[in-house]
């Protein structure tokens, strides 16, 4: 069991270290990534803690707001609790269906905070992440949720004399086991729990990321290890599952990824970017080939991707700005890509049994066709 480093220390020492790279607004790292990805609109609406002003501690945090629309405001995340979905999004809001997205009840959240990812781990427990570093965690299958940790600095005093505060949103995670999890986020932050997030330990200064770039996703790859990708070109794997990090010297590209899945093959993985990037590689990392990806009309996808993630039975679905949808059916080897005529922004999907996706994005949830198009058509 690891002893849990104190908060104080660990945050003192990670925003000296990064503040001297770049001045921080509250607010800033999120706008620059939903804005890439056609979310702007929907996240200034986003009921997000403002930041601390001179001589003032934080406010604790507050319940979200019961409301009849929840489901239909912008959503980040969406996962699988047995045969019960459950999706994240702006104010806190969490949701959850027992009807394969056909309706959707609010959950009791006790933050207000933009919620960025979800994932559970088995029928009953899941984790939620997002902005001012909240981590949530259920235990009955996301009815209701606790608050097990924000940012330390958050209750600190602000110096006024200081370099400001930093932001450090969580923007998603991936558990090993009940126990033991692990949360990534802005200027390099990477955080573990070993007792199913009663504590939880700083590590970012366990990888090497000596400019504190931003992660934004990671996955894991079968039987291989963990995949976590960020701004910059920036790519890292554990073969181990998290219990070592090596920073990849092999990315195919220098603009930021917001996405990683593998593809249910041993070594396989996906990462994607900005203007319709994607790559494939077969060996873990260690070299990469563009998947070339076309619109219906035949010309280059240049949308922005974002979310994604893979199914059971190895089909892809990968959503974007201006309601592009690229899924596969074949563990990755080829795509189709699909763009709903709304042209809503989409954060991420997911595949259901019964061949039909969810997506949630700018507009909430909705379920579609296969293809990712409304199922009219």
């Amino acid at each position: 069991m690891r002893e849990p480093t104190r908060w104080r220390t660990q945050t003192t020492q990670l925003a000296c270290a990064i503040g001297q790279r770049a001045q921080f607004r509250k607010q800033s790292f999120a706008a620059r990534i939903f804005k890439a990805a056609g979310l702007g609109a929907a996240l200034m609406t986003a009921s997000i803690t403002p930041a601390l002003a001179a001589e003032t501690v934080a406010e604790a945090p507050k319940p979200a707001i019961m409301s009849e629309l929840a489901s239909h405001t912008l959503l980040l995340d969406v996962a699988s609790a047995g045969d019960r979905l459950v999706a994240v999004g702006s104010r806190g809001h969490i949701v959850y269906s027992d009807d394969q997205g056909a309706s959707w009840t609010q959950a009791q959240s006790p933050v207000r905070q933009l919620l960025t990812a979800v994932y559970f781990v088995d029928a009953n427990n899941g984790w939620a992440v997002g902005h001012d570093g909240v981590i949530l965690h259920s235990s009955d299958a996301g009815v209701n949720w606790e608050l097990q940790y924000r940012d330390p600095a958050l209750d600190e005093a602000v110096d006024p004399d200081g370099p400001g505060l930093l932001e450090r949103p969580l923007m998603d995670l991936w558990f090993r086991d009940a126990n033991t999890g692990f949360a990534f986020g802005a200027y390099g932050t990477y955080l573990r729990t070993d007792d199913g997030g009663k504590t939880w330990e700083d590590l970012s200064f366990d990888i090497d990321n000596p400019d504190g770039f931003h992660y934004n996703a990671v996955t894991a790859v079968a039987d291989t290890g963990l995949f976590l990708v960020g701004e910059m070109g920036t790519m890292y794997r554990s073969p181990d599952f998290g219990e070592t990090w090596e920073t990849l010297q092999t990315s195919p590209y220098d603009g930021t990824w917001f996405g990683t899945a593998g593809t249910g093959i041993v070594g396989q993985v996906l990462a994607w970017g900005l203007r319709g990037n994607m790559y494939r590689s077969t060996d873990f990392g260690d070299s990469w080939e563009q998947v070339e990806l076309h619109t219906p009309n035949n010309g280059p996808l240049e949308a922005t991707l974002l979310g994604g993630n893979l199914s059971a039975d190895g089909s892809l679905a990968v959503v974007g700005a201006g309601g592009v949808v690229v899924t596969s059916t074949d563990h990755g080897e080829s795509f189709s890509v699909a763009v709903r005529p709304d042209r809503v922004a989409l954060a991420t999907a997911k595949r259901l049994p019964d061949g039909e996706l969810v997506l949630v994005g700018q507009h909430g949830v909705v379920k579609a066709a296969a293809s990712g198009l409304p199922n009219n058509q």
